[in-house]
């Protein structure tokens, strides 16, 4: 479980709004974009300031708008929408959650938020999760407050979300936000088959408060979130992720509509 308990606080077109559903026919382009990452594969190590990572963030609790420091709990990533104020996690990091009582801040470092302190006002569950807490629906959106009229797309950017993507097909970069650390963690790795709804990964270092990291290919979509089997993992080295199917792409239909 690759989530960090909240202690002080209430538990409650790249815009078209259509999710992108693949095949499992690979272009050449795709395989040389995520196989020529950022580095060797398999490494863990603080991520660069870069367009990129900043469209990655932590989640805290609204009561430590302004007191950051250690208090951020999981993480949690922009994707594209057409209202430019969509945020993807897991569901274990939102499951509960009421509107107001959530802040994301995108590209958070050392205590800042360079680019804002967005509230959550609304989040969007699977059933399977709601009802059940099944850890093959282990993913969720939820839907940030404007600032002056733009949302956090505007400010940041956004990725595209895309299910059916067959596991394995690319090499994916995680980035994300460990409780022991001020800064974002990224790896690159090759996920490879758990179950036929569950994808695994190999990447040291991805410890608690990374729970909600985004799966990122050399498109730059977003194929997977840290989460599902065991809620992300029971160690550091080995991460899971629900495969995006057709709940996943139903339910971004949903918060995208």
């Amino acid at each position: 479980m690759k989530r960090i308990p909240r202690i002080s606080r209430r538990v409650t077109s790249p815009l078209c709004a259509a999710v992108v559903l693949l095949v499992p026919a690979l272009t050449s382009a795709s395989l040389a974009n995520a196989d020529d990452g950022p580095g060797p594969l398999g490494v863990t190590a603080v991520t660069a300031d870069n367009a990129q990572s900043r469209k990655v963030g932590a989640l805290f609790g609204a009561d430590r708008r302004s007191s950051l420091a250690g208090g951020h709990f999981c993480t949690a990533s922009v994707v594209y929408s057409p209202h430019r104020n969509l945020i993807v996690t897991a569901a274990h990091c939102l499951g509960g959650s009421k509107g107001g009582d959530l802040i994301f801040v995108p590209g958070y470092r050392g205590g800042r938020a360079p680019y804002g302190t967005w509230t959550v006002r609304k989040v969007f569950l699977p059933d399977g999760w709601a009802k059940g807490q099944r850890e093959d629906s282990d993913v969720a959106f939820a839907v940030v407050e404007n600032k002056g009229g733009k949302g956090v797309e505007d400010a940041v950017g956004g990725n595209p979300f895309v299910a059916g993507m067959a596991t394995g097909a690319t090499a994916v970069t995680i980035t994300g936000y460990p409780n022991t650390r001020e800064v974002p963690v990224s790896c690159t790795n090759r996920p490879t088959v758990h179950s036929r709804t569950q994808q695994r990964i190999y990447c040291p270092g991805l410890a608690g408060g990374t729970s909600g990291s985004p799966w990122v290919n050399g498109d730059k979509a977003v194929v997977g979130i840290l989460g599902g089997h065991e809620k992300g993992g029971s160690t550091d080295d080995i991460s899971y992720s629900v495969v995006f199917g057709a709940e996943a792409a139903e339910l971004y239909r949903d918060a995208t509509g």
